[in-house]
């Protein structure tokens, strides 16, 4: 067996550019989860730019920030936007307000979880519009991640800014309490329909062909739902036994994480009539096939 492609341990430059509008600042925020960090990004080619998830509110991410604004002749930001509501891309918002002043902060609502971090955040849905000099970004609903994700079209390259549905390696976690896997398989194909020329993720490198690795996403979802319903067939099992032997080729560090998406998937073939489970709480339940 091929040892899988994975984030962890991986590095990315604290600044790097991407295309003439897009530039990208570290947030300094590495984790099994997060990979190197947050990509944040700052879109345009004027001398004010839109500053998309800025990170979680790391102490060093401020001066990577500014290094970012240097090398692309930023001197401010027009706004703030806002894939989703996780805490490595809404918790830095404060910290850049406090730095740079006052800032539209426009973001898809999610009833329940804004409210916890004291913001006044503009509401945007799908097909929203955000424009700025050189930048013209298109938001999409695209949940399963995340209710309230949005990925966002640059319409003048193309180019697809994915948020946590796509990554530059390895792939996305479906969170067992907040996600829904059928809503996240929809989403992909939704992305895929769009077409996009790259990808620019949340966390990891971009992706040159976005298309592509759209249709992989796709593929390996598929694949894993073979692989879980195929340990279920020897035997049942808790999703972390499940993870013991689908991802024995990853990581142990991963394992918390892979055990939030078998277990959407379980909540998956549930819903589909096709398992059972023994237990209220879906990570804790001994999972079979009916």
């Amino acid at each position: 067996m091929s040892k899988p492609q994975v984030m962890l341990g991986m590095t990315l430059p604290d600044v790097d550019v991407w295309s003439e509008r897009v530039t990208v600042a570290l947030g300094q925020n590495p984790s099994p989860f997060s990979g190197p960090g947050t990509n944040t990004y700052l879109l345009g080619t004027g001398r004010r730019r839109i500053l998309l998830d800025p990170g979680q509110g790391e102490g060093a991410y401020l001066p990577v920030l500014e290094q970012a604004m240097e090398r692309c002749g930023c001197e401010g930001f027009q706004e703030i936007v806002l894939t989703h509501g996780h805490p490595d891309h809404i918790g830095g918002v404060r910290q850049v307000l406090d730095r740079f002043g006052d800032l539209r902060v426009s973001k898809k609502p999610w009833p329940g979880v804004d409210e916890r971090y004291g913001i006044e955040l503009t509401p945007i849905e799908d097909g929203a519009v955000i424009e700025t000099e050189g930048a013209t970004l298109r938001a999409v609903h695209t949940p399963g991640h995340a209710p309230d994700h949005l990925c966002f079209v640059v319409e003048e390259e193309g180019a697809l800014i994915s948020g946590d549905n796509v990554l530059g390696v390895g792939t996305t976690v479906i969170p067992a309490e907040t996600g829904d896997l059928a809503e996240y398989m929809a989403s992909l194909e939704r992305m895929l329909e769009l077409g996009p020329t790259c990808i620019y993720p949340a966390h990891g490198p971009r992706i040159p062909d976005g298309k592509a690795k759209i249709r992989e996403y796709i593929a390996h979802r598929h694949e894993r739902e073979r692989q879980i319903v195929a340990v279920l067939t020897e035997r049942a099992g808790r999703p972390i036994d499940i993870v013991q032997v689908v991802y024995a080729a990853y990581p142990e560090k991963l394992h918390a994480a892979a055990c939030q998406s078998v277990t959407q998937h379980l909540m998956k073939l549930e819903r589909e009539g096709r398992a059972r489970r023994e237990g209220n709480e879906p990570t804790q339940a001994v999972w079979s096939l009916q």
